[in-house]
């Protein structure tokens, strides 16, 4: 096998054009091997393969300097810059990231995970390459629908003035994580039909010179196309034509459900793991919104190219038909659509994932919240339990979004609290709401939840014991009805048990009233500490002697951690936090 002898690029430049065919055959395979045991980021890298080894056989990385947008089509470029073991060894698989790791490779420029970056990053390392007046080439790598983010448009629009060395390789796979969405995947398309010839040309329009690859799995074609813009002295895209899921049939033909796996077969695509028919939140909310939409028209879902985050699969997307709105990998323009459809009299409903909506702060500040528009935004995957790549991190919601004035911000503690909340939130037209959809699971209480939540930051008490009060934030009530249960049997204190739903507002009269019965009150949330729910409560009785216990999560970035490990390291057990009541307080013994 070619693979094995590959450390470098430099054993990659040693091959000739039947050689660099087989090596991406080799490729893919062990790709294919990796992924199918370990899971991972599956079409994105298969369609890569013939043009990461042409990148390498032409360009000379690291002086020449190789940015992947997202980076999750990278695995091939890991393979043939020293990584081949983490692809190859099962027992070092986890040896890399999922995504390109400085830390890992002189190979890899940066941390990226989040999507439509490359171009501006690489346009900043062209100016600082010209400011010292060193010489190589510049290249950035966008594909996966990353085009369609605000950020790869700024970068584009700004390359054009670069005047010096610098190439964009587009991997036009006509996909996103979904189907692609707006005009310019038009344009792109307009493009593939006549072979990069027509007028009408995007890249053209922004001041960039452009290259057209038909075959953008042909590793000779690629070859011949860097070579022509190698040591350019000017800015040109380099539109390749490729297939997603190149190589594997199943991912060829269901390029969304490949775009990322768990562990599968190679034999028939199903997964190695039995997810059970455990009720999921996305199912659960799609199907409602859907419902709802067939009774009401003004009623709208929104995602920025991640459809499945609230359950909308292609099938669903079809029912809801233009009561759905994929904007692309766009966050911003969703939070500034929603608002005005809000301003409109629509209905409109957002579904992201906590680590997204990190991208649209500016507009759910100024576009949504300064203009009190009654948007209701459903943030998933907020907590510990979710993704846990350092890029991926969903951990920062409850500080971004809670200290935004105007913003409604609900915590539900189970199903039935949270559809309550879901169809106030659909409904009431005096706030901005955002709901933090639980992490743990999908719990019954078998509570009857109030019926509206229009008298803001009213928390609600479970059971009203004395001396010491914990305060249970959405997916963490549970943990607090454990710390409760554990002070009962082995301490002998009758602790009271809140449930504040509101993470944006103190219920003040409440918490002037747990005074009268408590000296400790524990605040429970699942996300990082620093500006969240549980600083609030701190801050007010600040003045006061009651003294205050805050668990979440410390402020630092972690990257592919452990759960178990990381609630033990923050003292989020409910032992831990039992035995940390009974250190600072004089009842207990």
């Amino acid at each position: 096998m070619y693979i094995e002898k590959i450390n470098g690029p430099a054993d990659v430049k040693r091959l000739s054009a039947g050689e660099l065919e087989t090596l991406s055959g080799e490729v893919r395979s062990v790709l294919l091997k990796k992924l199918s045991e370990h899971g991972g980021h599956v079409g994105p890298n298969l369609g890569m393969v013939e043009a990461t080894v042409a990148l390498h056989y032409v360009f000379n990385s690291p002086i020449d300097k190789i940015v992947y947008d997202v980076s999750h089509q990278s695995y091939a470029h890991k393979m043939l810059t020293g990584r081949k073991a983490s692809f190859m060894n099962v027992d070092e698989y986890d040896e890399v990231s999922g995504y390109s790791e400085p830390s890992e490779s002189e190979h890899d420029f940066f941390v990226i995970g989040h999507t439509s970056t490359s171009v501006s990053l690489a346009c900043g390392l062209a100016k600082a390459r010209d400011l010292k007046g060193d010489t190589g080439n510049v290249i950035a790598v966008i594909g996966d629908g990353s085009l369609s983010g605000g950020e790869a448009f700024e970068g584009l629009n700004n390359a054009a003035e670069l005047g010096t060395n610098f190439i964009v390789i587009v991997n036009d796979n006509q996909m996103s994580i979904a189907e692609n969405h707006g005009g310019l995947y038009r344009n792109l398309q307009l493009l593939r039909e006549t072979n990069g010839q027509a007028p009408c040309n995007f890249f053209k329009a922004m001041g960039l010179d452009y290259l057209y690859v038909k075959d953008g799995n042909d590793v000779q074609a690629l070859v011949d196309a860097f070579q022509r813009v190698k040591d350019i002295d000017h800015p040109i895209v380099v539109h390749i034509n490729t297939l997603k899921g190149k190589g594997f049939k199943f991912a060829e033909q269901q390029q969304e459900r490949f775009h990322y796996s768990i562990p599968f077969s190679l034999e028939t695509g199903e997964l190695l793991v039995d997810l059970g028919n455990a009720e999921d939140y996305a199912d659960l909310t799609a199907e409602y919104l859907l419902h709802e939409m067939q009774k009401d028209r003004t009623l709208v879902g929104i995602t920025a190219g991640t459809p499945t985050v609230f359950g909308f699969t292609a099938e669903r997307r079809k029912r809801a038909g233009k009561q759905f709105v994929d904007v692309g990998i766009a966050e911003e323009h969703a939070v500034a659509m929603a608002s005005s459809i809000a301003a409109g009299g629509g209905k409109p409903v957002f579904g992201v994932y906590s680590t997204f909506i990190q991208r649209a702060y500016d507009q759910l500040s100024q576009d949504l919240c300064i203009n009190n528009n009654a948007a209701l935004l459903l943030v998933f995957w907020g907590g510990l339990e979710s993704m846990n790549d350092v890029t991926h991190l969903c951990l920062f919601d409850i500080p971004l979004i809670s200290n935004i004035p105007n913003m409604v911000y609900l915590a539900p503690t189970c199903r039935e609290e949270y559809f309550a909340m879901l169809e106030w939130g659909i409904r009431q037209k005096d706030h901005p709401v955002a709901i933090r959809v639980p992490v743990n699971g999908v719990i019954t209480r078998g509570i009857e939840p109030a019926k509206g939540y229009g008298e803001l930051n009213r928390y609600e008490i479970s059971h009203l014991g004395e001396k010491v009060a914990v305060l249970g934030l959405g997916s963490y009530y549970q943990l607090g009805e454990e710390v409760v249960r554990l002070l009962e049997q082995e301490k002998g204190i009758d602790a009271t048990l809140i449930n504040p739903r509101f993470i944006t507002g103190l219920d003040e009269a409440l918490l002037d009233d747990l005074k009268k019965r408590h000296t400790l009150v524990v605040t429970l949330e699942d996300g990082v500490l620093d500006g969240g729910f549980g600083e609030k409560i701190a801050r007010y009785y600040g003045p006061s002697e009651m003294k205050v216990l805050n668990y979440g999560v410390r402020k630092e970035f972690i990257d592919r951690f452990d759960v178990s490990e990381q609630l033990l390291k923050n003292r989020l057990t409910a032992p831990q936090i039992v035995e940390d009541i009974c250190a600072c307080t004089s009842f207990a013994g």
